[in-house]
C-alpha cells in the first residue's frame, strides 16, 4: 500500500484569521517532508465574496473575478509567504458557491491524499439547526481530513 502524500488541499474560511499560524503549522509537517504540492483554496458563499470583493474595491466583481480578488486577500498572500519560505509547491483556487461542496469536489478532482481544514466551535443544536461545513467535509471527503482546533484558550 502507497503511503505517499502528493496532493494536500488546504480549505481556509472568513473565520480562520487566527488561526493561520497553525494551519500552516500543520500543513507544513506534512507538505515538506513529502514533498506534497498544496492546493490552497478559499470559498466563498454569494455575500461573503460580494463583501471581499468591495473591500478590496472591486465593486463590479463576478464569479469570474475570483483569482484577482484573492492574489489581494490577505489570509492567501499569507500562505504564499509561508509556502515560499519554505519551499513548499502550491496552487490556489477560489471558489464562489456551497463550501463544503467546492471543498469535497476540488480534494475529488485534484485525487487530493488530505483535506486540511479548521472551523469554529458550535453547540450540538446548532449544528442540527444549521448544518456544519467540517462536519460534511469531515464525513464525505475522498480522502482522510485532517481538522486543526483552537486551542480552548482561543475560543
Amino acid at each position: 500500500m502507497d503511503m505517499s502524500l502528493e496532493t494536500i488541499v488546504l480549505a481556509i474560511g472568513p473565520e480562520d484569521d487566527d488561526r493561520l499560524e497553525e494551519l500552516a503549522r500543520t500543513v507544513l509537517q506534512v507538505a515538506k517532508p513529502t514533498g506534497a504540492t498544496v492546493v490552497l483554496t478559499h470559498v466563498f458563499t454569494g455575500d461573503q465574496f460580494k463583501q471581499i470583493a468591495t473591500e478590496l474595491d472591486y465593486t463590479k466583481a463576478t464569479e469570474e473575478d475570483i483569482d484577482p480578488i484573492l492574489d489581494r486577500h490577505e489570509s492567501v498572500q499569507y500562505f504564499e509567504d509561508v509556502f515560499d519560505d519554505h519551499g513548499v509547491d502550491y496552487d490556489v483556487h477560489g471558489f464562489v458557491g456551497e463550501v463544503s461542496e467546492k471543498i469535497i469536489r476540488l480534494a475529488a478532482d485534484e485525487a487530493a491524499d488530505r483535506v486540511v481544514l479548521s472551523g469554529h466551535t458550535r453547540s450540538p443544536v446548532g449544528k442540527a439547526v444549521f448544518g456544519s461545513t467540517s462536519q460534511r467535509v469531515l464525513l464525505d471527503a475522498p480522502c482522510p481530513v485532517t481538522y486543526v482546533k483552537l486551542d480552548a484558550s482561543d475560543d
